[in-house]
């Protein structure tokens, strides 16, 4: 609770930007890249932010709330393409932004050059139907239809957002995951884990890749839905995760 009270005193020294003014905020070339770290180097990431970042802010708040639901095969398609290092690879999701109560069905593209593309539709709420579209996009999108995926893995956390003053940069800092398995009932929780996310105009200067070096804080990818589905579903194939769930250990405990 110290780390969480300190996490807010810190986010309310930095200057807001508005999820509206967020939305000029276009960065065409974009590249992605994951980091993760625990509570306790966030404290430090954040009092080292000062002075460089907005935080955005929605409804008062600097952080926000967000519902995940992934989606897949019978066969675990999508989770078994991030598993065996497949490219390009997918993964489809319904995502609800719990603060403002918007949901979209989602599909995440990542080619084999290591971009993320993302295309989503609109939907009422978490329980996906065939209206209003959802099948012709999802057929169109992954070659597959309503019957032949189903709920798998849903998560929820809690995110930061903040914006370089040059606007050339958005950095996600997620953190609280917990999850639960729609097959198995299980429960999971990445205890004081945080995963950050820069996303930024190409090669442009970015004041947080300092921070991290500085911090000796090295890139590492994390996908919510693999994590989620080995620690909630025992049954899967995890192989080539399990190196990387020693390194998380040692993160968490650090």
């Amino acid at each position: 609770m110290e780390k969480d009270t300190r996490i807010d005193d810190l986010l309310t020294n930095l200057k807001p930007i508005t999820l509206e003014e967020m939305k000029d905020i276009r960065l065409m070339n974009r590249t992605d890249t994951k980091f993760v770290t625990n509570k306790e180097t966030l404290v430090r990431l954040l009092q080292m932010a000062q002075g460089k970042y907005y935080a955005q802010f929605h409804n008062d708040s600097k952080i926000a709330n967000y519902m995940t639901t992934y989606w897949d095969t019978d066969d675990y398609r999508f989770y078994m393409e991030h598993h065996n290092q497949r490219a390009p690879r997918q993964k489809v999701r319904v995502r609800t932004y719990m603060d403002s109560h918007d949901t979209f069905l989602e599909v995440k593209t990542k080619n084999n050059h290591g971009r993320t593309k993302k295309k989503r539709v609109a939907v009422p709420d978490q329980q996906i139907t065939g209206e209003n579209g959802n099948e012709e996009f999802l057929q169109e999108k992954v070659h597959l239809g309503l019957a032949d995926i189903h709920p798998t893995v849903r998560n929820q956390f809690h995110r930061i957002t903040l914006v370089n003053y040059g606007k050339t940069e958005r950095l996600t800092i997620d953190f609280d995951v917990h999850f639960h398995n729609m097959e198995t009932g299980k429960e999971a929780n990445v205890g004081p884990l945080v995963i950050i996310e820069l996303k930024r105009d190409g090669n442009v200067y970015s004041p947080v890749l300092d921070i991290l070096r500085q911090l000796r804080i090295k890139p590492s990818g994390f996908s919510k839905y693999c994590i989620g589905s080995i620690m909630t579903n025992h049954d899967l194939k995890q192989n080539l995760f399990k190196q990387k769930l020693v390194k998380l250990r040692k993160i968490a405990n650090s």
